[in-house]
């Protein structure tokens, strides 16, 4: 199966869009977020900002913080006005701390990530078609990258609530596990499409990576995302799986108890101190992916 991965530069924030209009796009109306769009995509739009609303709230109560978050919805014309970072178009992300850009159209991008159904286990392939078939009877991973701007919204939590993450890997997992304590609690009928791909992904094994340790993309966390992009894809989907083994083992509480201690722990910590204190304060599922890491990588 050909490795069909994505990257998640979720921590791409170096323009600043503060002063940019958005005269062009339409406003989302009777939205409590900023939220824009581009003509002919109203109802996607409203769609879209209703679920970030919602999970905006939920984790608002379920963490005591709100971030600021302008949400721009835009279709391929636009995509270029607005993001000045070559992102491909259907990549979610951020030009500032608090400007999130997302897809308003299915596209090339995310039907890329379909496997070839012709090599696939006939089980395997039934649940690809049952999970990831469009309204116009193809195949894309819409329903899963639909789901990321979740991810993304995590990181506006972290950066504006000046939360320290202790590691450049922990922000993403953290961000892993509010997306899929959100899905759960709030849309379980799009579990599937959340844990479909990742599990896809990290049953096909590491070969061909360079890079597979918690302390490779701790130490190169913007060489691999730049340079081996399949390789950080590759990481993305082991953090999804290891969000959902996190969420079954803690539940709900497991987000907001990781949200207060990594909020609460100012001084930087080792290795072992960190699993320590995940162990006794969060969970112990989540001490032991961390702690295990290597030994339980798929070859």
């Amino acid at each position: 199966m050909r490795p069909y991965l994505f990257i998640l530069l979720s921590l791409i924030l170096t323009i600043n869009t503060s002063a940019q209009t958005f005269d062009q796009l339409n406003r989302v109306s009777n939205a409590t977020i900023d939220a824009y769009y581009s003509d002919g995509h109203q109802q996607r739009a409203a769609a879209i900002t209703q679920r970030m609303e919602k999970a905006l709230t939920y984790h608002e109560h379920l963490l005591g913080f709100r971030p600021t978050v302008t949400l721009l919805i835009l279709a391929p014309s636009d995509w270029n006005k607005y993001t000045k970072l070559s992102m491909i178009y259907g990549m979610p992300h951020y030009t500032s701390e608090k400007t999130l850009i997302v897809a308003a159209e299915d596209n090339a991008f995310w039907k890329s990530f379909v496997p070839p159904m012709d090599q696939l286990p006939v089980a395997l392939r039934d649940q690809i078609y049952k999970v990831y078939t469009t309204e116009d009877s193809s195949l894309s991973m819409r329903a899963f990258f639909d789901l990321l701007a979740i991810h993304e919204l995590a990181h506006a939590f972290h950066m504006q609530g000046n939360i320290g993450m202790q590691r450049k890997w922990m922000g993403e997992l953290f961000a892993n596990i509010f997306l899929h304590t959100y899905i759960s609690n709030n849309e379980p009928a799009s579990l599937p499409a959340l844990t479909l791909f990742p599990e896809m992904v990290v049953a096909s094994g590491t070969e061909g990576f360079l890079f597979t340790s918690l302390s490779d993309i701790q130490e190169r966390y913007a060489e691999i995302g730049q340079q081996y992009p399949r390789n950080y894809g590759w990481y993305q989907c082991r953090w999804h799986v290891a969000a959902a083994a996190v969420y079954n083992s803690g539940g709900t509480e497991v987000c907001g108890k990781l949200w207060k201690v990594l909020r609460k722990q100012k001084e930087s910590l080792s290795d072992d101190e960190l699993n320590d204190l995940l162990e006794i304060e969060v969970d112990k599922t989540l001490a032991e992916i961390i702690r295990h890491w290597d030994r339980d990588t798929v070859k």
